[in-house]
């Protein structure tokens, strides 16, 4: 099976063998037990497969010399299997000047007045341009107006008669003068026109052209000639069923008949309405026709899209007076060709170069009308009348094993027929081989299991009968139990399979030409190739694509550099004692030794002859290469003549001209170096430098995906080889979009050269980079920035239209050889697109002489930049081989969906370098969705009388084309042939189709189940899944069918008199009322009429919660209403009444009703937490309207300028977290202003953005609140967008290192928690010092539960901790508050549920001031709210805010934390915050962790740390001390002070008793949060205790077992005798009596 993308073969699911043959092109059948050929294999006798044919039945040469059009071949026949393409070469044949048919439509409404006068004036004109174009020509000339009728034309009797001075009536269309060949008629015909006119903007044209088009006789189109249709005008158009003629009362549609009379005037303007575009297309077509759109500039778009429309046209700009429509008419009059198919049946494409189908309209193309399958269809050119008769038909193979099946196979265990290697199950038998009986039970669920799995089809599918998975998924998992995930197997370069394979049971399958575990691995060894086409020089092998050298005396170079350049340096330091290895120690490490021979051996007889010059002496030296003769060695042997070839010895009377000559070259090369672009091709002419070292890039191509990018560049690494000695220069340059030719719509369209436009400009100064240069607000960077833009203003001021440089900023750059400490500026000049040039050589002259007027500048590097293009320099300093070229990428908007830069070395200025590898690449991936696929609702109901449920499946188009979906039906409660039968299959969408229908046909309930009462609710899902051509899944992509049952109800039957139910006459109520949502905002609500005859019915309807008097309510006279404008994914409730003249009847009881989800409302107002000014905590608001359950949320910041627009790439991060509606973002750009977007997401997709913009730097710090909320999200910004992998949580990376030495720490230094992280540490010695696990724990915590069933408090000896424990029903603690602000005013407190084992009852809030005041509550009586929304506050000022639930059994402990809502307020009255000013949370932290150490039994010294965040400047701090459990007084202690640790002693403790700490500071803001810690001072003495517990001993689980005995009875069991005494905190356990032959197990012990 072919086509690994989408394997359409696998997909249809064929059944047998002739299905799968006609199930497309490439498929193929195995007759063996195997579901990929590819994959698995298939022996060749058991494929079977069918080709196509293709044969050529007339094929007349073509006779240039018939000035006529002609097409070779004239006939062919052709076979085509489902969704085959077929390439056919056709010659073709126009003649240079062919016959010619130019007809002119004008628009002659009043506006045209000049526009004819010109024409009038252009007859000689005229004449030679059509003689230009042809010698047989004839030209027509027609002209239109509109329909003459209201409301397109002034209907009064003198606008009819004159409606414009010295004009002529209106009308629709005139054939003025037929098709001529005689030019001096057609010019004076033409002057005897006078124009017209109408009333409205739009014309109607398109009257016109469909006349001009189907009255051939009448206009004159001659046969086998080219049609051209020149359409002049300066106005939009009427088309089909625009409105204007509705108001007209014109309504029937153009019949596209001829109705021209005798005077060529059409007449039946007023009858019919205007043709529509498609029908012109097709009338056009179908003549041969050519229409050229000559239009002003006002109308031009409209015109430019209505060409697309036509499968050739053009659209033409014509002036305002129409002056250059000559010029227009010969600018687009050209041989213009388009392929057209007549005749063609359903089961072809329209399209050429495409493939025959395989679905027409849900239908096989096998399974279609014969007559629909096969045709004679005529292809041509469009301005053709001759074309190739193609007689195509679709080739549907049967199998002829299908034909002799084995009856009652063994394979199929007798029960079967075995049909080409597939059984076929009698009836009652399924399975693969026929061994599960159908009328069995369910289907046994263990032979679904996988072995090392529990769940049945490893949770991925439904298991089916015979054991067999059905995966929910096809296309994500895979296997016998679905085992296998199809995105698991191995990546290479970030793609799946390297891109070049498909993943089949977890390893990649690849495709040909590739091998390896993840296809990373070209099969062809042509990246192995050296300079004389062998393979690795013949000194290694040829492995994945790179070579990989034995272990040879070969330098591992690679294998362009050659053998030569590999020995070279080891021969020069070996044989002469010179070179770059020359010293003993570098020597030695050459793996080969060489032999010094008086006479080389012949250049045919060894593997390389080489020759080199020594840079020490100048002479040449020369020596071969070869493969040792003894296979058993390694090394290469390596031959040198003793003689060197060295330059001649000079007399002395040469020696003052050698000197002269010396000076005098000495002088030509510093003029060369100084002043001479070609200093290269100077040095190239000296002997010792014509050869040497080679520069080039080190990739071939990068493939990038746009969605992945985190830079709007890319350091692309250059690399040198050779002797890295002297310097090298290299210019280089960039060019955008190098895919597009030259004919490209894109690249045809130049850019404005006077458009001013921004170049970044990039230099490297001849300073040192230092880190305050990055900050906005550095001395050190301001002054180098002012000292910048001073220089680079003055120089750049020669060109002209330049502005002054901005945004200038600096940096380092990496891998830049011996300079990458030196700063590189990056800055913007805005001048003309048309000074690129003048900028380019202004700035490398500059660059060369290290000046920038007085601003100093390191030579040989500079980047300049535009929209489109860049070119740039970089240097090789002596010793350095490798430097990164910033290359910019230019990503934009419009991009294409995959664009391609060229980067390319261009030349070596400075220095002897050559350029080897020239060009790299670089392909950008835009990745976007052309459909997308949803069920309209999440749920349907029907009833089964109706038969059948008709499932609506929806497209929404973004670009249009031919798409699929695959749909599929699964059982819930509703089985399959006993509620409904199941449906499977794939949608095929053609272009412009927006919905398809899926038939579910429903059956009748069996006399049995219509008995039952209280029937189960009927259910199926249905799901859509594999989209292909680029579609994704949308909205809805699971709906859930509910089949409701009818049955008859038993009814008693009253006598109404006078229309009344009841003895007061008033009407019962109505019967049986159901509520159905049927959108986010309606709600369908049904009933049955009451007896009587009721007048009509009031419903009301309300918000669940609010009271019934508040109700809306509605007057219907039919059994059903329709809710409309309702809140979406909101609970309503309904109830409804009949009425009649007595009044109204008794209410139903109460419906209820949710609608239906939609989108979310944006986010709350977003507010920033400035920490410093490159981070920031930003956190915002769950919408006021959710219309669902978030699931997630997405925040998007983008760098952006003084005029909102971006200038750097958007970073996206997901927060697939809902409850954390927080982000930290660190490392953004210094003094950089960011734009950034909030959305919400619930399973109806996304909702709009909330944004906001701000510059840190402009902002005062902020404190983070990580001790209210320990789970905020982080992102780094210089990390990129990737959500996998740069999202984490605070609380994953604040926590305290593990293995703390800090003897005593209440809590972890971070999160204040007093509720959930209470310590007690011991002063106890020895033993007791043993860690305690939380199991244990929480045994000890289930046991207390046991014995005793109330709240106690326990705490083990030997780590101190106290373990404060609730009664049975109290809740816990609410896990966290979240705080978000709405106001400089208002604030949004929010909490999650606390855990309980009895339902919540009630939530309560209370706040103050945290430096005292009034203690407020607010109540929350409805368990289901966890957010309140409390205004009036007071800017600029701390709250204490605390929260706790309740239960039956009581109140729970609370939550605390403390906020501030700063913000700027009016002076004059600092409680009232200034309108519209921004504001932001902060939050105090608590002290440092609380250290507790030992003075004596009774006194101990506290200590504890500055809190890193307080709010406001430190007075002191504030110390409780209390009893845990009550008990004595509680006192306060004031310490002064704020040093980084203070400390307390406290005395007049008593032991072995808990006590609880608290430490807050005393702020100028008030007091901060506090701190607590619990501590015991244990006795010393053993003796006066007992023991303790100890981890061994603690019940983790208390199992008997019974020896004997297969079954436990109640009398088996024994009762475990424990003496309990609880003194102190202190659980220990006197006696245990265990009966003999029982077993305990304590902890690991037995």
């Amino acid at each position: 099976l072919s086509a690994p993308t989408e394997n359409y073969c696998f997909a249809s699911r064929a059944s047998s063998c002739s299905e799968c043959l006609q199930a497309g092109v490439g498929c193929a059948y195995c007759s063996e037990e195997v579901r990929n050929i590819i994959v698995h294999g298939c022996q060749a006798a058991s494929i079977i497969t069918v080709k196509s044919s293709q044969e050529i039945l007339k094929n007349e040469r073509i006779n240039m010399n018939l000035q006529k059009s002609q097409v070779s071949p004239q006939s062919t026949m052709m076979t085509f299997l489902p969704g085959e393409e077929k390439n056919m070469t056709v010659e073709v044949f126009a003649p240079e000047k062919g016959p010619l048919d130019l007809y002119i439509l004008m628009d002659f409404s009043n506006s045209m007045e000049d526009d004819l006068d010109n024409l009038k004036k252009m007859g000689n004109e005229l004449a030679s341009l059509v003689g230009r174009l042809s010698n047989d020509y004839t030209i027509g000339f027609g002209e239109f107006v509109d329909k003459v009728i209201e409301p397109q034309t002034d209907m009064r009797p003198n606008k009819l008669e004159q409606p414009w001075p010295n004009s002529d009536p209106p009308f629709a269309f005139k054939n003025v003068i037929k098709l001529t060949s005689n030019v001096n008629e057609f010019t004076q015909k033409l002057q005897k026109e006078r124009i017209s006119g109408n009333l409205d903007a739009p014309e109607g044209g398109f009257d016109a052209i469909l006349q001009a088009a189907v009255c051939g006789d009448k206009i004159g189109w001659r046969q086998g000639s080219t049609h051209l249709l020149v359409f002049s005008t300066e106005s939009a158009f009427h088309y089909e069923a625009d409105g204007a003629n509705v108001l007209a009362g014109v309504l029937p549609r153009n019949d596209e008949q001829c109705h021209l009379n005798e005077n060529g005037s059409y007449t039946e303007a007023t009858k019919q309405d205007y043709p529509s575009i498609p029908t012109l297309v097709r009338l056009l077509g179908k003549n041969n026709i050519i229409p050229i759109f000559a239009v002003t500039d006002h109308s031009y778009t409209y015109y430019q899209k209505l060409k697309e429309y036509f499968p050739i046209a053009e659209v033409g700009l014509l002036q305002e007076d129409s002056s250059n429509i000559l010029q227009v008419m010969e600018t687009n009059i050209r041989a213009k060709m388009s392929i057209r198919a007549e005749d063609r049946p359903k089961a072809f494409e329209a399209k050429f170069f495409k493939e025959t189908q395989r679905m027409v309209d849900e239908n096989h193309v096998c399974k279609m009308n014969p007559n629909e399958n096969k045709a004679v269809m005529r292809v041509k050119p469009t301005t053709f009348s001759t074309g190739v008769m193609v007689n195509a038909s679709i080739l549907c193979p049967t199998c002829d094993c299908e034909k002799s099946p084995i009856r009652n196979a063994p394979r199929c265990n007798g029960k079967g027929d075995l049909v080409c290697g597939k059984c076929r199950c009698h009836s009652g038998w399924v399975g693969p081989f026929c061994n599960c009986s159908g009328s069995g039970s369910a289907a046994d669920i263990n032979q679904c299991k996988a072995k090392e799995t529990d769940e049945p089809c490893s949770g991925r599918g439904e298991c089916q009968e015979c054991g067999t998975c059905m995966c929910y998924n096809p296309n994500h998992f895979e296997g016998r139990y679905c085992e296998y995930d199809k995105t698991q197997c191995q990546r290479h370069a970030g793609f799946l399979c390297n891109d070049r394979g498909s993943c089949v049971k977890g390893q990649c399958a690849c495709t040909e030409g590739w091998t390896g575990n993840a296809c990373e691995c070209p099969t062809s060894n042509q990246t192995c190739l050296d300079s004389k086409g062998g393979i690795c020089n013949g000194r290694g092998k040829c492995v994945c694509g790179r070579c990989e050298c034995s272990d040879s005396g070969m330098e591992m170079t690679s294998a362009q550099l050659g053998v030569c350049e590999g020995t070279r340096s080891c021969v020069q330091c070996q044989a002469w004692k010179t070179g770059e290895m020359k010293e003993t120690e570098k020597c030695d490490k050459c793996l080969f030794k060489v032999i010094m021979v008086d006479e080389l051996k012949k250049k045919e007889e060894v593997y390389e002859s080489c020759s080199f010059r020594d840079e020490d002496d100048d002479c040449t030296y020369h020596y071969t290469v070869d493969n040792p003769k003894d296979s058993v060695k390694k090394d290469l042997e390596v031959q040198v003549l003793k003689k060197k070839d060295c330059p001649p010895g000079s007399l002395l009377w040469l020696l003052p001209l050698i000197l002269f000559l010396l000076l005098l070259l000495a002088l030509l090369l510093l003029c060369c170096w100084k002043f001479c672009a070609c200093f290269k091709s100077c040095l190239a002419l000296l002997p010792c430098c014509r050869r040497g070292r080679m520069v080039g890039f080190k990739e071939d191509e990068y493939l990038l995906r746009q969605s992945l990018l985190t830079s709007d560049h890319l350091d692309t690494p250059m690399v040198r080889t050779g002797p890295p000695k002297g310097t090298d220069v290299v210019r280089w340059k960039v060019t955008d979009n190098v895919h597009r030719g030259p004919n490209h719509s894109q690249a045809l369209i130049k850019p404005n050269p006077k458009e001013t436009i921004p170049f970044p400009i990039s230099l490297r100064l001849n300073r040192l980079f230092s880190e305050s240069l990055t900050h906005p607000d550095s001395r050190e960077g301001d002054q180098l920035r002012k000292e910048v833009a001073d220089n680079l203003n003055e120089l750049y001021k020669q060109i002209p239209g330049a502005q002054k440089v901005q945004k200038t900023s600096f940096r380092m750059q990496r891998n830049a050889g011996k300079r990458q400490d030196y700063t590189i500026m990056d800055t913007v000049l805005s001048a003309p697109r048309s000074s690129y040039p003048d900028i380019v050589k202004l700035t490398e002259k500059n660059v060369q002489s290290g000046n920038f007027h007085d601003l100093k500048v390191v030579p040989g590097y500079y980047t300049v930049a535009t929209d489109r293009e860049a070119a740039g320099a970089v240097e090789f300093q002596e010793g350095v081989e490798s430097v990164d070229v910033h290359v910019p990428l230019f990503v934009k908007d419009e991009d294409d969906d995959k664009k391609q830069l060229q980067v390319e070395a261009v030349d070596v200025p400075l220095g002897i370098a050559e350029i080897g590898k020239r060009l790299v690449n670089i392909t950008i991936i835009k990745e976007h969705a052309t459909s997308i696929f949803s069920f309209l609702q999440p749920s349907y109901t029907y009833s089964r009388k109706d038969g059948v449920a008709n499932i609506p499946v929806s497209r929404e188009i973004i670009e249009d084309g031919r798409t699929q979906v695959t749909y599929r039906s699964r059982d819930l409660t509703a089985k399959d042939k006993k509620d409904y039968l199941t449906v499977e299959g794939d949608l095929t969408y053609g272009p412009g189709e927006t919905q398809k229908i899926v038939p579910v046909r429903l059956l009748e309930l069996s006399e049995k189940d219509g008995l039952l009462e209280d029937k189960q609710v009927k259910q199926f899902v249905m799901d859509l899944s594999n989209p292909r051509q680029s579609a994704k899944l949308g909205r809805y992509p699971r709906t859930t069918v509910t089949i409701t049952d009818l049955p008859d109800r038993k009814t008693t039957v009253v006598n109404v008199t006078d229309g009344a139910a009841s003895p007061g006459g008033h009407l019962l109520s109505p019967e049986n009322p159901k509520a159905v949502a049927t959108g986010p905002k309606s709600i369908r609500l049904n009933w049955e009429p009451p007896p009587g005859n009721p007048m009509g019915y009031k419903v009301k309807y309300w918000i669940y919660g609010d009271p019934e008097k508040d109700a809306q309510v509605v007057d219907v006279k039919t059994p059903h209403a329709d809710l409309t404008n309702l809140y979406p994914y909101c609970d309503y409730e309904m109830r409804v009444c009949a009425y009649n003249s007595m009044g109204d009847g008794y209410n139903t009881d109460v419906v209820t009703c949710q609608t239906l989800e939609d989108v979310p409302g944006e986010p709350g107002r977003l507010a920033f937490n400035v920490i410093s000014p490159t981070v920031t905590q930003l956190s915002w608001a769950e919408p006021a309207e959710t219309n669902g359950n978030i699931t997630a949320y997405e925040v998007i910041y983008t760098p952006i300028d003084d005029d909102m627009k971006p200038v750097g790439p958007a970073k996206k991060v997901k927060i697939d977290n809902p409850k954390k509606r927080m982000l930290l973002i660190e490392n953004l750009q210094n003094a950089q202003t960011y734009q950034y977007k909030v959305r919400a997401k619930n399973s109806v997709g996304w909702g709009p953005f909330r944004d906001a913009t701000i510059n840190l730097a402009s902002q005062p710090a902020r404190p983070l609140s990580i001790p209210i909320i320990p789970d905020v999200p982080i992102v780094d910004a210089e990390a990129g967008d990737e959500y996998d992998g740069y999202l984490m949580y605070s609380n994953e990376v604040l926590k305290s290192p593990v293995g703390s030495k800090t003897p005593s720490v209440s809590g972890d230094g971070r999160y204040p928690d007093s509720s959930q992280s209470h310590f007690s540490y011991s002063l106890s010695q020895g033993s007791r010092a043993r860690n305690q696990s939380s199991d244990v724990n929480e045994a000890l915590y289930s046991l207390d539960r046991v014995l005793h069933g109330k709240s106690a408090t326990y705490k083990h000896g030997s780590t101190g901790r106290v373990y404060a424990r609730l009664a049975p029903g109290i809740p816990d603690t609410p896990s966290r508050l979240v705080f978000s602000a709405l106001g400089p005013t208002a604030l949004k407190v929010s909490w999650q549920e606390p855990h309980c084992e009895k339902d919540i009852l009630s939530y309560c809030v209370l706040y103050q001031l945290l430096n005292g005041g009034e203690m407020k509550r607010i109540n929350v009586t409805n368990p289901a709210e966890n957010s309140v929304i409390i205004q009036d506050l007071l800017p600029n000022h701390s709250y204490l805010f605390k929260v706790k639930a309740q239960s039956q059994e009581g109140w729970g402990p609370e939550r605390e934390g403390v906020i501030t809502i700063e913000s700027a307020v009016d002076p004059k009255s600092p409680l009232n915050p200034v309108p519209g000013s921004p504001f932001t949370l902060s939050t105090p932290s608590a002290p440092g962790p609380l250290v507790f150490t030992a003075l004596s039994p009774d006194s101990l010294q506290l200590s504890w740390e500055k809190p890193r965040q307080p709010n406001g400047e430190i007075l002191g701090y504030v110390v409780t001390c209390e009893q845990l459990h009550g008990g004595g007084e509680a006192f306060c202690t004031k310490v002064n002070g704020d040093g980084a640790e203070t400390s307390l002693t406290v005395p007049n403790l008593t032991e072995n008793m808990p006590y609880k700490f608290k430490v807050q500071a005393r702020t100028t803001q008030g007091f901060g949060p506090e701190r607590e810690g619990i501590i015991t001072i244990e006795s010393q003495d053993g003796s006066k205790m007992k023991p303790i517990l100890t981890d061994w001993c603690l019940i983790l689980i208390l199992k008997i077992q019974q020896k004997n005995s297969q079954r436990l009875l109640k009398q088996d069991f024994v009762v475990l005798l424990c003496t309990i005494e609880v003194t102190e905190l202190n659980l220990k356990i006197d006696r245990c009596l265990l009966t003999s032959g029982l077993h305990l197990q304590i902890g690991n012990l037995t």
